[in-house]
């Protein structure tokens, strides 16, 4: 079924269990609870990047949430379909626990899940933004901690929702998020690493935000490069004394800030060296595959 429009932004094709079309369930537990989780997977001449890194995370999500995913195999069938004949393209995929069979937050444990694939277009991003940076601010929202959720990429994104809503200036890229303790997390729809003394540093996720797949490529790359990376509590002084900042995620690569809350920020080194590591990665899809598992 198409679902198009001028501006890119609607799904040109949409797809429930396989079949093409866009009506679900009013009893599905997606809608009602969020019950579930998503991935948003970048599509070049024709084939997904990082289609293996996607199916992992959405496979140990759904294990975590006990969600009977089942074999992943037609699932990749059905991306990999919808990425076909396309130069540049965006497939989302949503697996839920399915339509309610009884009333109430428990589940069943007889709900059969619900697949969803969505196809959208995907313009291509100014080069501006990845060499001379992205302004940045910082999100009043704080986000709350659950150890039980954290890293999942699940369909309660409330607090992203209210976070976006802080902002309309069109030249700010993004905003970073702390948590209820104070600290620091991610952006709204990006991870985020710092760079102190030549070492990488990115924010612990084990009480709230999502394992992005990027930020797993870009671990993997600096280890490769011999760059020193820690994953590690970060307060808000960190950001004050780093000497480069960057974004990631599966759509952005990587985006340096050139500027967090007006002040200036210098593109650095390390940045530009994952940068050019990552490129061939990110040039066509095929390229990354064998890296899937690094």
């Amino acid at each position: 079924m198409q679902r198009t429009s001028e501006s890119g932004r609607s799904a040109e094709v949409a797809r429930v269990n396989g079949r093409e079309g866009d009506e679900i369930s009013v009893l599905e537990r997606g809608l009602h609870y969020g019950d579930g989780l998503f991935e948003t997977i970048a599509c070049l001449g024709g084939q997904p990047r990082f289609l293996e890194r996607h199916l992992a995370r959405l496979v140990g999500g759904c294990a975590r949430l006990r969600i009977p995913l089942g074999d992943t195999a037609e699932l990749s069938r059905e991306v990999c379909e919808l990425a076909a004949g396309t130069a540049r393209a965006i497939v989302k995929v949503l697996v839920t626990r399915g339509a309610a069979v009884t009333r109430g937050y428990a589940p069943s444990g007889s709900e059969h899940a619900t697949r969803i694939t969505l196809r959208y277009a995907w313009p291509a991003d100014d080069p501006l933004l990845a060499e001379r940076g992205v302004r940045v601010r910082i999100a009043t929202l704080r986000l709350g901690e659950n150890p039980a959720l954290a890293g999942l990429k699940h369909c309660n994104r409330l607090e992203q929702v209210l976070a976006r809503a802080e902002w309309s200036d069109p030249d700010v890229s993004e905003s970073l998020m702390f948590s209820s303790s104070g600290a620091l997390v991610s952006g709204t729809m990006s991870n985020v690493f710092l760079v102190r003394d030549a070492a990488l540093l990115t924010p612990r996720l084990d009480r709230c935000g999502v394992a992005g797949v990027m930020r797993a490529v870009v671990l993997a790359a600096a280890a490769a490069a011999g760059i020193a990376a820690e994953e590690r509590l970060l307060a808000g002084d960190a950001l004050a004394a780093a000497d480069e900042i960057f974004l990631t995620s599966a759509l952005i690569g990587i985006r340096p800030v050139r500027e967090l809350q007006g002040v200036p920020l210098t593109v650095g080194p390390v940045t530009r060296r994952l940068q050019a590591a990552l490129a061939p990665l990110l040039a066509t899809a095929g390229a990354s595959s064998a890296h899937a598992h690094a």
